[in-house]
């Protein structure tokens, strides 16, 4: 018993000094070099007003709708639902969201709708969409707003955020900064 005692309080106590001290300073101290000191980003619109960039709730017929989120965007509880796909409950959030994307966009088939429009991120606070998840609802802001289709398309292709390196991840727009810059049309 004493060789074995030993050598696992050495060893607990190393581990507790790297992982609850040598770790999370270091972590600390990244993120300090990092941009923005690793305080998160914030979104200031034209009238001065600061955004927290995580995903927002996006509903009227005049903007550009975020990912749902399992958690109601609320930063304290970041998570997603971790129920199974074929959960009963899950489908039917699924198909609701489908519904209700529907009934605002009448146009757009339900086999086109982008898949990121109908499920939740993994943390609920996700606040990017795919280009075609933008795309998709186009016609509904341009009749809402009254703007032209193409300058929707041009807004769209200007906020539009390439691969890091141009080849790790797939494009993607922010929608808080997107719908932000549609704000700002004229």
């Amino acid at each position: 018993m004493k060789t074995n005692l030993l050598p696992s309080i050495i060893l607990t106590t190393v581990l507790l000094v790297l992982l609850c001290g040598a770790y999370p300073l270091l972590m600390w101290g990244i993120a300090k070099v990092s941009p923005n000191s690793g305080e998160g980003f914030t979104v200031e619109t034209t009238n001065g007003k600061n955004y927290v960039n995580i995903g927002q709730t996006f509903n009227s017929d005049k903007y550009f709708w975020s990912r749902s989120s399992a958690v109601e965007y609320n930063a304290a509880g970041s998570g997603a639902s971790n129920k199974a796909t074929n959960n009963a409950e899950y489908l039917a959030e699924v198909e609701k969201r489908i519904e209700d994307f529907m009934t605002k966009n009448p146009e757009v088939k339900k086999e086109d709708i982008p898949v990121d429009l109908i499920t939740a991120s993994g943390s609920g606070l996700d606040p990017n969409i795919s280009v075609q998840a933008a795309k998709i609802q186009i016609a509904r802001i341009a009749k809402s707003r009254g703007i032209e289709v193409s300058r929707l398309e041009q807004l769209v292709a200007e906020q539009t955020q390439q691969p890091l390196l141009g080849i790790l991840g797939p494009q993607k727009i922010n929608v808080l900064e997107l719908n932000i810059a549609l704000d700002a049309l004229k």
